[in-house]
Parts: C-alpha cells; sequence; structure tokens
C-alpha cells in the first residue's frame, strides 16, 4: 500500500508478525487468498505422485513417454491461459472474482480427474486445473500485495509461496496416504476438490483490494478497508497517497488506450512498465529455468532413476523434498523484508548451480557403475521373457550392456536385480506384467527407470540441498517482485505478461523433461539445467533492481530515473541520459 512510514532497514519478519498480532484482519486477508497458492501446490505437485499409479492402470501410458509429459504439461497450458486471462480479469473485475472464479475451476477440474474414464479425462480434468492455476499464481500474491501495509507487504506475500510449497508437501502427504487404497491416482487427484471450496467461502465474505475499490472511484468503501488494516493515525496518510496515485493515472489513460493491443504497446513503450517487465519477466523465466519443476512434477521418477524402485518408497523419499520446500518459504518470510529480494535471488542461484553441477556428477557415476547383465541370468527366466532388443545384439557373443544400457534400449526392456545381491549382474528382461511377477517370485527387484546405485541415498540428499538453496531465493521471490514493480495501471497486465512467461517455460520444461532423461541422460539433463541457472544468474544480476520496503510509487519512481548493478547484490539508481 503507498504511505506509512518506511523504515527498510529495520523490516523484520518479527514486525510483521507484531503488526499481524494487533491486527488479525490483515492475516485473515492474506491467508484465505493465500489457499489460492495451497491449491496451485497441490495440483501442481500431486500429478508426480499419481503418474505413477496412473501408469500402472494404463499400461499405454508407462510405454510413451509423451502422453505421460503431456499428462503433467496439460495443467501448464492450462495456465498459461489462465494467467494471461486472469491479467485482463483482474483490472477489468477485480481481484476477488478472479480468485473465486479460480476456485470453481479448481473444483470442476478435481471432479473431471476423479471420474476419468481414459487418460483423455484425465488430461481434460489438467486443463481445467491448469486454468485455475494461471489465475490463482498472479491474483492471489496481487491481492495480498495490495492488502498489505507496504513494511510488511514481502513476508504477507510470501505466505502464499509457504501455502505453495505447503500444498506441494500436502501433495505428497496424501499420494502416500492412497498408495494402497482402491482408486488410488482417482482419490489423490480428486481431493483438491475440498480446499477450493473452503476458499469460495471464505472469499465471499472478504472485501475487493482497497487499491482496485479507489481505482473503481469507490473511496468509501477503500476508506472502510483500510481502516480496519492500517491504524487510525495512518488511514488518512494512504488515503491521500491512494488519491494522488490514481488522479496520476488518471492524466495518463487518454494515452494508453482501452484494447489489449493498444495497452501492451504503450506499455512497453514506456520506460517504466519496460524496466519493470525486464525484470519481471527475467525472474519468472530463470525460476523455471533451474529446473525445479522436473523436481517438483517428477520427483518419484527422480527417487527411481536414483535407484529406488518401489513406488511407495519413492513417493516417501519425496516427502523431503517437498517439506524441505515448504521450510524454505517460511525462511523466505522471515528475510526477505531484512536482506531484500535481489540479494536472496543471486545468492539462491549460486546454491542452485553447485546442486545441479553435484547431481550431474552423481548420476553419472551411478549410470557408469549400474550392475551389468548377464547373460546367464536374462536366460535364466526362459528366452521368450528375455528382453527383444538384448537377444538381438547378444550373438555371437553376449554384449556388455549394464542395466542403464538395457533399460536404455526400448521401453519394452526392464532389469530384473540379482537375487543374492541387487549389485550383482542381473537380468534384461521383457517389461510385461507375467515376467514382472516371475521376477517378484524369486525375490528379485524389479527396474524399469533407474538401477540399483550405492549413490542412490547420496542423490535424495542433493536434492534436498537443491531445494533449501531454491525455496527461500528462487522459489518465493519472483513472484513478490512482479507483485509490486509494475506501475497501479499496468499491474494485471504486467503481472499477467510474467505470469504467461513463467507457465510458457514451466511448459518446455515440464514437457521434456523424460525427454531429456532418455537423450541425455540424468547426468547431462542436470548439467543442462546449470547452464540454464548460470544465465538467469547473469540476466538476475544485470536487470533486477531491489524493491525491499518501497513503496509502490518510490518503486516507479526508480524505475523512470534507471538503475544499474551495484556491489554486494545491490542496484544504484541512474539518470535516464546515461541508462
Amino acid at each position: 500500500m503507498e504511505g506509512g512510514v518506511m523504515k527498510p532497514d529495520k523490516t523484520e519478519f518479527t514486525e510483521c508478525f507484531r503488526t499481524s498480532w494487533k491486527t488479525p484482519y490483515i492475516m485473515r486477508l492474506a491467508f484465505s487468498a493465500g489457499i489460492g497458492g495451497l491449491l496451485f501446490g497441490y495440483d501442481t505437485g500431486v500429478i508426480s505422485g499419481a503418474l505413477l499409479y496412473i501408469r500402472d492402470d494404463y499400461k499405454y501410458v508407462g510405454r510413451h513417454t509423451w502422453l505421460q509429459e503431456t499428462i503433467v504439461s496439460m495443467a501448464i497450458a492450462g495456465a498459461i491461459v489462465g494467467a494471461a486471462f486472469g491479467g485482463w480479469l483482474n483490472d477489468k473485475y477485480g481481484r476477488k472474482k478472479s480468485i473465486l472464479l479460480a476456485d470453481i475451476l479448481f473444483f470442476i477440474g478435481a471432479v473431471v480427474m476423479a471420474a476419468a474414464q481414459g487418460p483423455w479425462m484425465i488430461i481434460l480434468g489438467r486443463i481445467f486445473v491448469g486454468f485455475g492455476v494461471g489465475m490463482a499464481s498472479m491474483t492471489a500474491p496481487l491481492y495480498i500485495s495490495e492488502a498489505s501495509p507496504a513494511r510488511i507487504r514481502g513476508a504477507l506475500v510470501s505466505t502464499n509461496g509457504l501455502l505453495i510449497t505447503g500444498g506441494q508437501f500436502l501433495a505428497y502427504l496424501i499420494n502416500l496416504a492412497f498408495t494402497k487404497a482402491p482408486g488410488t491416482w482417482r482419490w489423490m487427484l480428486g481431493v483438491a476438490g475440498v480446499p477450493a471450496v473452503v476458499q469460495f467461502i471464505l472469499m465471499l465474505s472478504l472485501p475487493e483490494s482497497p487499491r482496485w475499490l479507489y481505482r473503481q472511484d469507490k473511496v468509501k468503501e477503500a476508506r472502510v478497508i483500510l481502516e480496519k488494516i492500517y491504524p487510525a493515525n495512518e488511514v488518512e496518510d494512504e488515503l491521500k497517497a491512494l488519491h494522488s496515485s490514481v488522479e496520476a493515472e488518471k492524466a495518463e489513460e487518454g494515452s494508453i488506450g482501452d484494447s489489449i493491443l493498444a495497452k501492451l504497446k504503450n506499455a512497453w513503450g514506456n520506460n517504466v512498465v519496460r524496466r519493470g517487465l525486464y525484470a519481471g519477466i527475467t525472474v519468472q523465466v530463470a525460476q523455471q529455468f533451474v529446473g525445479i519443476n522436473t523436481v517438483m512434477y517428477y520427483s518419484p521418477t527422480i527417487v527411481q532413476l536414483a535407484g529406488f524402485a518401489s513406488n511407495k518408497t519413492a513417493l516417501a523419499l519425496s516427502l523431503i523434498t517437498s517439506g524441505l520446500n515448504a521450510l524454505g518459504s517460511i525462511g523466505s518470510m522471515a528475510f526477505v523484508d531484512r536482506y531484500g529480494r535481489r540479494r536472496l535471488m543471486i545468492i539462491s542461484m549460486f546454491g542452485i548451480i553447485a546442486c545441479l553441477v553435484a547431481l550431474s556428477v552423481l548420476f553419472y557415476e551411478a549410470a557408469s557403475h549400474a550392475p551389468k547383465i548377464g547373460s546367464a541370468e536374462s536366460l535364466h527366466f526362459g528366452r521368450n521373457a528375455t528382453c527383444s532388443s538384448f537377444l538381438q545384439v547378444s550373438q555371437p557373443q553376449p554384449p556388455q550392456w549394464n542395466c542403464m544400457t538395457c533399460l536404455k534400449a526400448s521401453s519394452d526392456c526392464a532389469f530384473c536385480a540379482n537375487g543374492d545381491s541387487k549389485y550383482h549382474p542381473g537380468a534384461c528382461l521383457a517389461a510385461t506384467d507375467a515376467v514382472k511377477e516371475m521376477c517378484g517370485d524369486e525375490h528379485r527387484t524389479w527396474y524399469t527407470k533407474g538401477c540399483p546405485s550405492k549413490f542412490g541415498i547420496f542423490a535424495v540428499l542433493l536434492l534436498g540441498m537443491y531445494i533449501i538453496s531454491y525455496s527461500p531465493g528462487m522459489g518465493t521471490v519472483p513472484w513478490i517482485v512482479n507483485s509490486e514493480i509494475y506501475p497501479l495501471r499496468f499491474r494485471g497486465l504486467g503481472g499477467g505478461i510474467a505470469a504467461v512467461s513463467n507457465w510458457v517455460s514451466n511448459l518446455v520444461v515440464s514437457e521434456t523433461f523424460l525427454t531429456l532423461t532418455e537423450a541425455l541422460g540424468s547426468a547431462g539433463t542436470f548439467l543442462l539445467f546449470a547452464g540454464f541457472s548460470a544465465i538467469g544468474l547473469v540476466a538476475i544480476y544485470f536487470l533486477v533492481p531491489e524493491t525491499k520496503g518501497l513503496q509502490f510509487e518510490e518503486v516507479e519512481k526508480m524505475l523512470e530515473r534507471g538503475y544499474k548493478p551495484g556491489l554486494c547484490c545491490s542496484s544504484k539508481e541512474v539518470d535516464d541520459d546515461t541508462k
């Protein structure tokens, strides 16, 4: 919000706690809107576990990588549309109505997926959920930001990030809880309808954003809300600041235009908005190309690639990454208003790059030391049970294959571990239910995604370190930056463009991850993301200013003057003629 006495250097998480304790209404607004973040997190996280059981129920899904990627990614495709439409809807009808519409879409998607009669219905439900996710991804932080005192705005917007990661953690818990239930993945996907109903009911009793109301000339309504948020002696200052801001915007409106194309043209022609978009789009794209959603969407699959074959074990170990993600969001709430947005992101990126490089080395070593394929072991189950790809190259003498070679040879090949030790030479077999049962009858472990590895537990630990590096910085800060870096008249449009860039990047990453692991191997894929992260680090350093503790008008003035990178993760303002 505008106004208020600002002391950014002393802003702390404890200030958020003290303010919220004195004025519980602020936290009520933040957490009610933040349930959209919970739904966002749940619906993006739940598919990682549900996919394991969808593959079991629909065998042709398990055999086709592109179909698995499509089931995961259709929610992202829907989110792109939802984010783009949400920007217009936010400006036209307000933040509250946008959240209510997102809840309806979440509920419809959950019901369709739970009742799915085939992969096509799962994909349809994922698209509806994606519409809701896209709208919630930009509307929830925007609503919280505009209903928060500036001195604790970053911490409160971080509650949305906390609920996103909390939703992802809840998704893994729900997945684990329903592993033995009839219908497994149907329950996992259908449960998302419950918080959507809860938020819909809560939002009916909450007001519209005071900033948006004031912009619509509903001054009395805006004042009533401000009186519930601010101490009585600060309300008049806030109203004056709002008045000045809105009057300045109205004076410029004639040159902006009413159509989307006209607004886009004028937004890009405006130095303030264009520089804001440089920063906003940069952090959103960088957030995705560090590869985070390969972990959140495919975490159990990655755990299986690290050598843990059991679905239940993979889900249980994935709880570590999702739990650390939620804890990291709490860290963001504690530090984002103390140390700043820019500094947290840069430190976060250094940690991410180090972890991705280490993961690449670890997966390379794991693939190099995978158990060998023994011809006697493979033929032990009968020639008809042996993988046809292995048989074709085994004459006149057996090839020097290992487990990883077997799995990469064809989607119809699987590895049955040695009965004495899973690290000893095993069998390359046909990936059918009958052969799998034969392998299990001899108390051997069946592998289709990864191979037995002594490095597996270290891969899980490195994934945890990666999440610890990501969550407090790149996990939540990009959404905070985009909630405060655009002028009010362009906030819906700017936030929508940045959110679309986030979801497009997300779609590219999620739609290609499994294909990349097949083409480059797990090691090459993680190294590729390390390279993308290094590019993102450079872009953040040069394009993203610090907005910690600044009123919206101060951010606008800073962008108008321009800025350049400074030492120690800070930024310096420069004159336009030197920009």
